[in-house]
């Protein structure tokens, strides 16, 4: 399915956007505010359908929704009448969030991170527990260059999963990662005998 699939989700939605302000990382770090940006991902959504879907109350809601207003995570996409009253529809700003390299205002030598491993790793152990995660591990010794194309390659299955259908009855979590290790290297090999002469 193309990831500009008109069903997902129901209004215009630019491909990207880079999160790179402290206030931007603090916003997103929050688990209800991150659960508010995966629902509009489906649909546009107003303060009361999200407030009913993670079950809080509407005020509790509205404030989160407002502090990703102002962080430039999410957006009015359209309105509507009802009742003498605007009604508003929130979307995202952007399909894929990233997180750019952010630092302290004063500090240019200290950047702020949201790791999504570390709030993946607390988010699957109930899946751990019950025996219904998928995960795998793996190192590899390649250049530079090859890391940085095949994260390409893995962002492009991350749009593809984001652009699922939505359906079923069960949330799924991906969390991909492509970092370098201490991992022990292997020395180069010696020549063999026929390699000498």
């Amino acid at each position: 399915m193309s990831i500009n699939s008109p069903q997902l989700p129901d209004y215009e939605l630019p491909d990207a956007v880079e999160l790179t302000t402290p206030a931007q990382l603090r916003a997103i770090a929050d688990p209800l505010r991150s659960s508010l940006l995966d629902l509009v991902l489906e649909r546009a959504a107003t303060v009361a359908e999200l407030a009913a879907a993670v079950g809080r109350p509407k005020s509790t809601v509205a404030h989160h929704v407002g502090v990703l207003v102002d962080a430039g995570m999410l957006r009015v996409v359209r309105t509507r009448r009802v009742r003498a009253i605007d009604e508003r529809y929130y979307g995202r700003t952007g399909r894929t969030i990233t997180i750019g390299v952010a630092r302290h205002p004063g500090d240019p030598t200290v950047p702020v991170c949201v790791n999504g491993l570390s709030v993946a790793a607390a988010e699957s152990v109930p899946a751990h527990e019950d025996d219904t995660l998928y995960s795998t591990l793996r190192h590899v010794r390649i250049p530079r260059e090859s890391a940085s194309e095949f994260w390409r390659r893995v962002e492009g299955l991350v749009r593809e999963f984001t652009a699922l259908p939505r359906s079923g009855d069960t949330v799924y979590g991906l969390a991909v990662g492509l970092y370098p290790t201490d991992q022990p290297v292997l020395p180069e090999a010696a020549p063999t005998d026929e390699e000498k002469s």
